[in-house]
């Protein structure tokens, strides 16, 4: 059984059954001056609510326990180990960002990795991210932060780890989670790697791009070369967490 009703419900349902036919999640409530990776403790009870674990409910549970609290002030929620988890007990039972109130992100990050530029996994990376306008992209948003996951969770963002080097070893993912943040007038989705291009000639560079086009085509929808920025949009756009600490237009950005 779902613990949603309403709206809410049927957004979700509708959300998961358009990602059927083409083919361990934490909500927080933030200040709209925090950017991701500036994180505030949480209260989740409402979420909880309805949820049935192994130990409630040894035959039915819909999820497995949270794990234990994660470093600083953030707590994990829910945590599962398959697509069929995520889809059969866990998605029916989150409210869709479509519903969420103004200032709320959901994260979906590896185990042991915090959505913080602080963290060991993270503190080398940057983040794919692109903003849409709420009243545009409200019936869409739900559709695409769905697609968004999945494609975290089956590791597709990433075309090289479909490829295997000399020692016949596909290399390790470079996405460590995936954002979707609320905003009184914007939506925004982001992507978060482990490793970032320290210049124009690194050669993760080509690699960085793949994710990045994949996202705005394959996950988000969009024509290759279609441009997106507008009033409250921007483009797909991609910057080291290093790069965005800088100010006064030093930052290198990263568009596809």
């Amino acid at each position: 059984m779902s613990m949603l009703s309403g709206p809410a419900l049927t957004a979700s349902r509708a959300a998961l059954s358009a990602a059927l036919a083409d083919q361990a999640v934490a909500v927080n409530t933030t200040d709209d001056s925090l950017e991701p990776g500036e994180i505030q403790e949480i209260d989740m009870q409402a979420q909880a609510e309805g949820i049935r674990t192994v130990f409630s409910d040894p035959t039915n549970f819909n999820v497995k326990t949270p794990g234990p609290q994660t470093p600083g002030d953030i707590k994990r929620v829910i945590s599962f180990d398959s697509v069929e988890e995520f889809g059969g007990a866990l998605y029916n039972n989150i409210v869709p960002p479509s519903q969420l109130p103004q200032k709320a992100n959901y994260y979906l990050f590896k185990d042991g990795i915090i959505p913080a530029w602080e963290d060991e996994a993270n503190k080398n990376g940057g983040k794919w991210s692109i903003q849409l306008p709420k009243d545009k992209n409200r019936a869409h948003v739900d559709k695409m932060w769905l697609y968004t996951m999945l494609a975290a969770i089956g590791e597709t963002f990433d075309p090289s780890l479909t490829a295997t080097d000399p020692s016949g070893s596909p290399p390790n993912s470079l996405i460590t989670g995936v954002i979707v943040s609320t905003r009184p007038q914007f939506y925004r989705l982001s992507i978060w790697t482990r490793l970032a291009p320290v210049s124009d000639e690194d050669k993760l560079r080509e690699r960085i791009e793949g994710v990045g086009r994949h996202f705005k085509m394959s996950v988000l929808g969009f024509a290759e070369g279609q441009k997106l920025a507008g009033p409250l949009a921007t483009e797909v756009e991609f910057l080291s967490h290093k790069d965005s600490e800088k100010k006064g237009g030093k930052a290198r950005k990263i568009i596809v």
